[in-house]
């Protein structure tokens, strides 16, 4: 295939008159958008719901914990098992396989009627929904020219902070109207018509029947790499590039749990705001980092323009997203709930806009066959940085009663990140070879 690009084998060309390039990639992308938003929307039933299951299951704030952590725990072994997954299988598979899993766990709450019951569901749902993002980033990977992979990956990653906002606005009603069951079962309605659609639809760009041979070459523009077998972890974990990326996930990761499981309750504590007035805050945040990962993920592309490489480009703007984010530990001395809401939107952009390219990283390092192991390898890293700072924070604010050491944290986390990646993989320097 590659050599096929190289030697102009296609005819069509996109110096040819009335050639096209084509859109097909980022319908791809859109596919992953939704994908991802459904991910999110299947995690944060159970959040929502907490209030209804504590009352007819008997579900203590104990208990709820231990659900949550075998949802961590699961989640963060599943990422590496489903990054070799796919790496194996291929991604219109394994994506497949990923989705089904995680979605009749999903399904599967609506069966449970006991702590025990939702625990077993939990990490069931861990297990799968751990595979998207090794998927998804494959399957950019597949898709996108390096020039294009964050922002590709800053659309799709804009997906969790919809899907979050859609299960906002969708679980309650379902609930009010026909029963928490149902709730947990009217997520599994996506996932089965995503399901249909990526297996009718999806191929690799060399095998898509209406992918256009301009379309074909900028996705190959770079010296092309052939897809080789899948690389042993033991092989991946000897690699510097490995643990950079590994590291930055692990450091930067939990930042956005924390956000995401201790925003609420900061709001209400610091704010005394209550159920009926924690809405808009938390949309507005999330609004805010579906901008970031967007805008993100397309900020290399002007830094290109100015005449930076595509690698510096892309360290730049994770360094402008791991400044943005340092004002956050100033939000302990806010007094207007207003102010923090705009401080609290900005570090959340950030985080997204660091994420974005964060992911591109892998693709930028390691060859494609390598992708979803390494992104797995990572994610579960990152998973495991959230695990303990989920329980570091509760012992903190037990103690203290004050999130100041928490933002403290969230602060400096992308710095110290960054510039462990600059001196483990200066300049993203790329694995030439996996032997």
């Amino acid at each position: 295939m590659a050599n096929s690009i190289a030697s102009g084998e296609f005819a069509e060309d996109e110096s040819t008159p009335g050639a096209r390039l084509g859109k097909v990639r980022w319908t791809i992308c859109a596919m992953l958008f939704v994908a991802t938003s459904i991910n999110y929307m299947d995690r944060q039933v159970l959040s929502i719901l907490k209030p209804t299951l504590q009352h007819s299951i008997g579900m203590t704030e104990l208990d709820y914990g231990h659900i949550v952590g075998l949802f961590t725990f699961a989640y963060a072994v599943g990422l590496l098992a489903a990054g070799r997954f796919v790496d194996k299988v291929g991604t219109r598979i394994g994506y497949m396989v990923i989705m089904a899993i995680w979605s009749l766990s999903a399904m599967g709450h609506a069966l449970a009627n006991s702590v025990f019951e939702f625990g077993i569901a939990r990490a069931c749902l861990g297990l799968g929904e751990s595979g998207n993002f090794p998927a998804a980033i494959k399957t950019t990977a597949e898709w996108f020219p390096q020039s294009e992979r964050s922002l590709a990956t800053g659309i799709f990653n804009s997906g969790t902070n919809v899907g979050v906002i859609v299960a906002s606005l969708l679980v309650p009603w379902v609930t009010i109207h026909y029963g928490w069951h149902a709730a947990f079962l009217v997520t599994g309605i996506f996932s089965a018509l995503w399901i249909a659609l990526w297996y009718s639809k999806y191929r690799k760009p060399v095998d898509h029947p209406t992918l256009t041979g301009a379309e074909l070459r900028h996705i190959y523009q770079e010296a092309a790499e052939k897809m080789g077998p899948s690389t042993p972890w033991a092989k991946l974990l000897g690699r510097r590039q490995t643990w950079a990326f590994t590291i930055a996930k692990f450091l930067t990761d939990p930042i956005w749990w924390f956000y995401l499981y201790w925003l609420p309750s900061f709001f209400s504590a610091k704010y005394h705001l209550d159920l009926s007035h924690l809405g808009l805050p938390l949309i507005l945040v999330y609004n805010a980092s579906t901008i970031g990962s967007i805008g993100g993920g397309w900020l290399p592309a002007p830094f290109r323009r100015m005449g930076l490489s595509a690698v510096n480009a892309r360290l730049t703007a994770m360094l402008l997203a791991a400044c943005l984010v340092v004002p956050v530990f100033l939000i302990n001395y806010l007094h207007s709930e207003w102010a923090a809401i705009g401080l609290l939107s900005l570090a959340a952009a950030a985080h997204q806009g660091w994420s974005a390219n964060l992911f591109t990283t892998a693709s930028d390092m390691f060859p494609r066959s390598a992708v979803g192991s390494v992104t797995g390898i990572g994610g579960m890293a990152g998973s495991a940085g959230g695990f303990l700072l989920a329980n570091y924070a509760g012992y903190i604010l037990q103690l203290t009663h004050s999130y100041a050491t928490l933002f403290a944290l969230a602060a400096s986390a992308y710095l110290v990140a960054f510039a462990i990646m600059h001196i483990l993989a200066p300049g993203l320097k790329k694995v030439e070879s996996l032997p």
